[in-house]
């Protein structure tokens, strides 16, 4: 039995004000008590009325409370759970362990904070730092006001102001600043947010450590303003932008890193763990096979005059996204610079792309199995759940197993079921997702047992989160949509068909029977659509229409290529999906583009801010860098409101209006088309999108709707003659 102290641990308010955010002021009694001599762990029992905690640490405890309240009361808390929960409390709860199968939980990817938390406020951190210590994490990547450490190392350095906020670019851009990938972007960044966000990343780290957690923040990856090293830096390019490296060699680069390591110091404190990525989707400047190594010496060199302690958190995505420079030899000499005290690896698409099965667990250097899944932070419903599980089990079994479970999507906010099962695994082992983890997820989701639901959860398993195999990246085709009009299909509609049957390797039916359980669950209690069910229904209506809008611009092209001849008919038939689906969209706040400019705005403190803050939301959704440029043109695609029913949806119909022209002269209504896109992206670049019309009705409404007019087909085209 560990041993427990009657003294409250120093940590006991701050979980305390965790459970009353969680449950509300009037929650049952909490007792809380640190364990000592066992490894991480809790405990937790209830008797006459009170809860009693016991935990190693305070995310322990969070930890603890959290499956005491899906284990005893049946709620889980997750993105969307609508707090305060309101309970009963089970009066006498047996004693329950639980014990750490890791020693991290990592959390978030420096892109996270560029595709879904790029303009958030205090309570937006607030809701998200209950989530991270309830789910575990540990090790959250914080870099939320690492500009003003910037901004205060290169003032204090010699540079002019101006040229530094100029040199830091837009605000929703920052996060590929740190990684080294823009210099002066999308800018400049606001005087005003500097100051705000300074504060506010304060208080977040404030919040994290209360909660017992280690963050890891930026540090300097060689990037810098030219003017502070004239003649000194090298230039690399990053999807056609460029930026200028300091060469390793040269006595200034460890210099910069420690004053700007010293700056964040002043400004946020430290936990001695810093990420770093020097070679993120950019080989390095010399061909040396030394020469990663000399970066990496120069890196740890500015590191350690600064903190002593540190430790230097690498994500392995090089390795994997660039693999063919990136050889046994060249990653065993850079990693081999760095001692393995000083070095903590991020295997970053791990369920799908290991790296510690290529190199060998990394050779005993610590190193953490993460999951990815999404790029851009899109929002298609699609997952490897039993897969993603599968393969952390091999890791696990590994002669080096990893030391922590981590979470390193590029948005959050979507797939639940998927970031959830593996946060899961940081405090267990699941092996049978469908029969050991789904029914519990679902009854704690819901706080319900209504059967309908776990059958459409099954249904769902069964089909888009079952994607074993299928390879979910967006430089691929993830269906029409999202994306970017062109007369190609004309070509070769056989590959187009290869390409539209290809997404639907499961069982239509049983999609479509999954949709039609959910919103009869829904139905039997139409309150569960205002909370976490409401959006799996958009969810699921989002994977039914996605690939009804495949086959309809399949049969529009397989048409117009046989017939020679554009039927007014199929062209409004395929439009009428984006309708459709952005109406019912409209009906969730999460799923509306406008949230997300809102947000960017509310930081505006004068009109150059707002212009700034307008173009940099709108811009990263859809052509990513310039109408010049389009090499990430619709990587960060939304299917939102807003930008189904008007961006995607009018992209589409100046496809259709040219499609006659295409059979006759390809080249020239090609030509036409991408200055018609051109100019319809250059006015939502200006003006956002134009107005839609308001849903008529709920979500609940709009989901039977839907589920009438497209549910009832047994594959995505075949109400083509009869509709």
């Amino acid at each position: 039995m560990a041993d427990t102290t009657r003294t409250p641990p120093r940590w006991s308010g701050a979980v305390d004000a965790l459970a009353r955010r969680v449950l509300g002021p009037a929650h049952r009694p909490i007792v809380l008590r640190e364990r000592h001599g066992v490894p991480r762990s809790y405990a937790y029992h209830a008797d006459g009325g009170v809860l009693m905690i016991e935990a190693t640490d305070a995310v322990a405890a969070a930890v603890g409370l959290h499956t005491y309240l899906r284990r005893e009361c049946g709620r889980s808390v997750t993105w969307d759970t609508r707090l305060p929960l309101r309970l009963a409390h089970p009066p006498h709860v047996p004693l329950t362990h639980g014990t750490a199968e890791t020693d991290q939980a990592y959390y978030l990817n420096f892109c996270t904070t560029g595709y879904t938390s790029a303009y958030w406020d205090w309570g937006d951190w607030e809701r998200e730092i209950d989530w991270m210590a309830l789910h575990g994490v540990t090790m959250p990547l914080t870099a939320v006001g690492h500009e003003a450490a910037l901004f205060e190392a290169y003032t204090h350095l010699g540079l002019d102001p101006g040229r530094i906020r100029e040199f830091l670019g837009g605000p929703g851009y920052l996060p590929w600043q740190y990684m080294g990938n823009l210099d002066g972007f999308a800018g400049p960044l606001p005087a005003s947010w500097i100051d705000g966000h300074r504060d506010l990343g304060a208080r977040i780290l404030e919040r994290q450590r209360d909660l017992g957690m280690t963050p890891v923040l930026p540090g300097f990856t060689g990037h810098v303003p030219r003017e502070l090293v004239p003649g000194r830096t090298r230039s690399r390019a990053w999807h056609g932008l460029t930026t200028h490296v300091l060469d390793p060699a040269d006595p200034r680069y460890p210099e910069i890193g420690a004053e700007i390591v010293r700056a964040q110091q002043r400004l946020y404190g430290t936990d001695h763990l810093y990420a770093i990525d020097p070679f993120i989707e950019m080989v390095p400047v010399d061909a040396d096979p030394a020469f990663p190594a000399a970066v990496a010496r120069a890196t740890l060199d500015g590191l350690t005059r600064a903190d002593p302690r540190a430790v230097w958190v690498l994500q392995t995505w090089p390795f994997s996204y660039q693999s063919g420079f990136w050889s046994t030899d060249r990653v065993t000499a850079f990693l081999d610079a760095i001692p393995d005290e000083r070095l903590h690896l991020l295997d970053l698409w791990a369920e799908h792309d290991p790296q510690w099965s290529r190199f060998d667990a990394f050779d005993g250097t610590p190193w953490t199995w993460c999951a990815l899944l999404n790029f851009g932070g899109r929002s298609d419903p699609i997952a490897d759940l039993q897969g993603a599980v599968d393969r952390l089990g091999e890791a696990k079994k590994s002669a080096h197993p990893p030391t922590g479970v981590g979470l390193s999507m590029e948005g959050t906010r979507n797939n639940p079921a998927f970031f959830e099962l593996v946060a899961d695994q940081a405090w267990t082992r699941t092996e049978d997702v469908a029969g050991q983890w789904l029914p519990d997820f679902v009854r704690q989701r819901y706080g319900g047992d209504d059967p309908a639901l776990l059958s459409g959860w099954r249904g769902l398993l069964d089909t888009v989160l079952g994607a074993s195999n299928v390879r979910i990246f967006p430089e691929q085709f993830n269906g029409v949509l999202t994306a970017h009009p062109h007369y190609r299909y004309l070509e070769d509609p056989e590959r187009h068909r290869a390409e539209v049957t290809g997404l639907v390797w499961y069982p239509w039916s049983r999609l479509l029977r999954a949709w039609s359980d959910l919103v009869g669950a829904a139905e039997t209690d139409p309150a569960l659509a205002e909370g976490p069910l409401g959006h799996d229904l958009a969810d699921v209506a989002m994977a039914v229409l996605s690939r009804i809008a495949d086959h309809r611009h399949l049969e529009l092209v397989e048409h117009a290529a046989r017939h020679r001849e554009v039927p007014e008919r199929l062209l409004s038939r395929f439009l009428e999906v984006f309708d459709d689906l952005d109406a019912l969209l409209d009906t969730r706040p999460e799923y509306r583009y406008r949230t997300w400019e809102a947000q960017a705005t509310s930081w505006a403190t004068s009109t150059e801010d707002h212009r700034v803050l307008a173009d940099n939301a709108r811009r990263v959704l859809t052509v990513w860098i310039t109408l010049d440029n389009l090499r990430l043109d619709d990587y960060a695609a939304r299917l939102w409101s807003g930008m189904v029913g008007d961006y995607h949806r009018t992209r589409w119909e100046l496809w259709g209006r040219l499609l006659p022209e295409a059979l006759t002269d390809p080249e020239r209504a090609a030509s036409r088309l991408e200055d018609r896109l051109g100019d319809h992206s250059e006015r939502f670049l200006r003006h956002g999108p134009a107005p839609t019309p308001a849903s008529t009705g709920g979500t609940l409404t709009l989901s039977r709707r839907l589920l009438d007019r497209y549910g009832s087909v047994d594959r995505p085209g075949a109400d083509a003659v009869h509709h």
